[in-house]
């Protein structure tokens, strides 16, 4: 099923990792290197409606998620944010959080905020080839 949270943030043009009731998106708005979006695939809107097994699923996909990301780009610290205002069905956006500047494909990525909580409104700007040398980067990690 896909949702209208899943084609906002790209589906399936953004996917990392697309399982039967979770997805790994890779966040279209960089707030940090590798920033996703965790979208869950069942047709809820409140997190204590989720299904048994997606709630098993869920430590099971975040440590994939967590084990990657490290791996890619050695994150410090990781935010899970689950803010579902504008965007109804459960997701959270996860953010890599980092001290120190990253550098990707020729492009400095800033964690402008760190280190206090994430500001989603500013972001690193990358072009579309980049972008989908990050998505590559992050498949070609995910474990």
């Amino acid at each position: 099923m896909t949702t209208a949270t899943l084609q906002k943030f790209g589906y399936p043009g953004t996917v990392i990792e697309d399982g039967h009731r979770w997805a790994v998106l890779l966040r279209p708005a960089q707030v940090t290197l590798g920033s996703l979006v965790l979208v869950c695939k069942e047709p809820v809107q409140e997190f204590s409606s989720l299904s048994p097994e997606a709630f098993a699923d869920l430590r099971e996909i975040t440590g994939r998620l967590e084990r990657s990301l490290r791996r890619a780009f050695a994150f410090d610290r990781i935010n899970y944010l689950m803010l579902m205002m504008v965007d109804p069905d459960v997701h959270f956006h996860v953010i890599p959080r980092y001290a120190q500047e990253r550098r990707f494909a020729e492009t400095v990525f800033l964690d402008p905020s760190w280190p206090g909580q994430p500001d989603l409104s500013r972001l690193n700007y990358l072009d579309d080839a980049t972008r989908e040398a990050l998505r590559k980067h992050l498949i070609s990690n995910w474990k």
